[in-house]
């Protein structure tokens, strides 16, 4: 899909701006972009000064040149930096005897103007290391954010991650989607790799919909369990396709947590394993031979083919079908299904776009600094990536018209 093109600012000029310009440009003997610059970061500065000024005229309830009776009167001036979108500046913010004047245009405690925090957020779902946010900050903005800086202010997510890890789910989702992407991460100066599982579900409406993400270091069926407990907990009563890689402990737990579920194992993964023992002379006639197993008609067909694909390259490569059979009970469930609906099923394709996301973190950042710092990430990328979902699966009536047949009363009409 197209990317959506952002508006054109169309400068309309009239004569008021012609006369700051003209004057502008004899205040600051404006010569290069780089003039532009400093002279509205100055005018900024003043501008805010001007604000403040007149803010406090409020706040006393009378101006600076005027008498007064009031017990509270200025005192001076207090020295404050800030960044902006022009760059760090100094600025002078009026104080009162009481300390009572609260400023509005730069509030007590606020050290940007700029929605640096948003930019930073932004950099760091791009893939961004928090020391190549703070060198673009420094390149573009003038000022220094030190890598604890960025931290603290991604951190500022962590209760936003919370919230979507726990919020409420649909009763039903006709196809759940489980993959894995690795990671190295630092515990305690020992690296270590990590596995961050993404569920992706696709809704009754056809829509993608990330459910989850588990960052996780070893796979068994007490592990999945506790995963598909907590979708339950968080109000999924009923799935009736699961697709997955052979992950360890993963039948186990669907049969204990959503034993009317059906197990399909991704074809995709399962041919990429098997091409693991394959030679390269040989992998294009071998791929061509193992399509006529998972496209035959039905399974009786696809059984027959599986005998003369292994009798075939038994021989040459003996361990390759093996896992063929002894998966055959995952594999076989999509030659129930017609065309449209094994498209759907038969590969994890619905959350591959989501893991080349996933995958750019990785050629980013070599190593993540902690379990938190990975989750951020993935979260962060999981919602720029999630902006574009604003359609569902191709021929979804279609499908879902199956499997409402298929599992019959499971599915809302």
């Amino acid at each position: 899909m197209a990317r959506e093109k952002k508006p054109v600012h169309k400068v309309q000029m009239t004569d008021g701006k012609r006369n700051i310009i003209q004057q502008l440009l004899q205040e600051y003997d404006i010569q290069s972009a780089e003039d532009i610059q400093d002279a509205l970061k100055d005018l900024l500065g003043g501008t805010i000064k001007e604000m403040m000024e007149a803010e406090m005229d409020d706040h006393l309830g009378y101006e600076k040149s005027e008498r007064s009776d009031s017990d509270d009167y200025r005192n001076g001036y207090k020295s404050k930096r800030i960044n902006s979108s022009y760059g760090s500046m100094d600025i002078q913010v009026p104080q009162d005897r009481k300390s009572t004047f609260e400023p509005q245009v730069v509030k007590k405690r606020q050290k940007d103007i700029s929605d640096i925090d948003q930019k930073i957020i932004s950099m760091y779902a791009k893939g961004m290391t928090t020391r190549q946010i703070s060198d673009t900050l420094e390149d573009i903005y003038g000022f220094e954010a030190s890598e604890g800086f960025i931290s603290d202010v991604t951190d500022k997510i962590m209760p936003q991650i919370e919230d979507w890890q726990n919020r409420p789910l649909s009763d039903v989702y006709p196809v759940l989607y489980i993959d894995a992407i690795h990671y190295s991460v630092r515990d305690n100066g020992i690296i270590r790799k990590l596995a961050a599982y993404v569920i992706l579900g696709i809704n009754n409406d056809g829509y993608k919909e990330v459910l989850t993400i588990e960052v996780g270091e070893n796979e068994s069926s007490k592990y999945w369990l506790s995963v598909l407990n907590g979708l339950k907990n968080r109000g999924v009563k009923d799935i009736l396709i699961i697709c997955a890689d052979g992950l360890t402990g993963i039948k186990e737990a669907i049969s204990a947590s959503f034993p009317k579920t059906e197990y399909q194992r991704c074809i995709v993964h399962q041919v990429r394993n098997t091409m693991k023992y394959v030679a390269d002379k040989d992998r294009k006639p071998f791929c061509t031979d193992l399509k006529t197993i998972y496209q035959a008609p039905n399974e009786e067909k696809a059984l027959d083919a599986l005998e003369r694909v292994t009798e075939k390259w038994n021989e040459k490569y003996p361990n390759s079908m093996k896992s063929w059979k002894q998966n055959w009970d995952a594999i076989s469930p999509i030659f129930k299904f017609s065309t449209e609906v094994r498209k759907v099923i038969y590969t994890t394709n619905a959350i591959e776009s989501l893991n080349a996301t996933y995958r750019k973190l990785n050629r980013q950042r070599s190593v993540f600094p902690s379990d938190t710092a990975l989750l951020k990430a993935l979260y962060l990328s999981t919602f720029e990536a999630t902006k574009k979902w604003n359609l569902p699966l191709r021929n979804w009536g279609q499908v879902y018209g199956e499997l409402s047949i298929m599992y019959e009363g499971r599915l809302p009409q």
